[in-house]
């Protein structure tokens, strides 16, 4: 998708949510952005909500990292914390990792979830990064590694060595979790079809901007997943900032869904630390 189209799908997309259903996704059950879930079949400890660190990030930076710098999303992820968001994603491709750590000189390592994502593809380079990853966050291990933005259907082959290595390091305790993020249909029915991925990071939101499919067929897959004991995330929630005007929509549509981490109230609104968070960092970002 070129920018062009980008822009023109968020348009449509927020257009459609101004009347955006509330009533279909409302739930008896109350779930909080601090709420402690189990993720995935190794049951990793975190909150419900993460905070990110690339709404578009490539060649080692992001939006976030460019605009705030290493302080300001310190200052966001700590921000975060003070209100029960414990969850913190970042990634190789984004350049996060000095942000994560200049955020752990305040905050124990044992009481955050730390999720980042690597491109390797044998085992050597994933045996580097490992090691690296660990070294600029300054981390004796890693919560959740994921192979970052898989596009293939038959990734599994191509990510055969990496795949074997983050195993082993699995088994040494260097991480507790593995699995993927996905920017097609077709590999994301492949990590839903693989024993070896244990947590996915899907994109999902009502208006299927910076989607691989429409929201249902993403869902059904998703509730596959969910289905067969994996951990499953949503990204792109916010359409990659397309529909951040809309955040109530969607995120009441992506957390209405037990299929994905995420957080609704019994009356079908955003509960105030999940919007506070959200606010914030809009907000810290608009000022810098």
């Amino acid at each position: 998708m070129n920018r062009r189209d980008f822009l023109v799908r968020g348009a449509v997309g927020a257009a459609a949510l101004n009347n955006f259903p509330h009533h279909l996704f409302a739930s008896t059950t109350r779930k909080d952005a601090s709420d402690r879930i189990s993720l995935g079949p190794r049951k990793v400890s975190c909150s419900r909500l993460a905070m990110g660190t690339g709404t578009n990030g490539v060649g080692g930076s992001s939006n976030q990292t460019k605009k705030l710098g290493v302080k300001g999303v310190a200052d966001m992820f700590k921000f975060g914390y003070d209100n029960g968001v414990t969850f913190w994603d970042s990634a190789d491709q984004y350049g996060s990792h000095p942000h994560l750590r200049e955020a752990l000189k305040s905050v124990r390592r044992e009481n955050v979830t730390i999720l980042t994502k690597t491109h390797a593809s044998t085992a050597s380079e994933m045996k580097a990064d490992l090691e690296r990853f660990r070294r600029e966050i300054d981390t004796d291990f890693l919560d959740i590694v994921l192979l970052h933005c898989m596009t293939e259907d038959d990734w599994p082959e191509r990510k055969k060595g990496a795949m074997e290595y983050l195993t082993e390091a699995q088994a040494k305790g260097l991480i507790h979790t593995k699995g993927t993020s996905c920017h097609t249909l077709g590999s994301l029915r492949a990590a839903a079809a693989s024993p070896w991925v244990e947590v996915d990071l899907a994109r999902i939101n009502p208006a299927q901007v910076a989607m691989d499919a429409e929201p249902q067929v993403v869902l059904g897959v998703l509730k596959q997943m969910k289905a067969s004991g994996k951990g499953v995330i949503g990204m792109k929630i916010l359409g990659a900032g397309a529909l951040r005007d809309k955040a109530d929509e969607c995120l009441q549509f992506a957390l209405a869904h037990n299929n994905v981490v995420g957080r609704r109230d019994n009356r079908g609104e955003i509960s105030c630390n999940i919007w506070r968070c959200v606010r914030f960092a809009q907000n810290l970002s608009r000022s810098h």
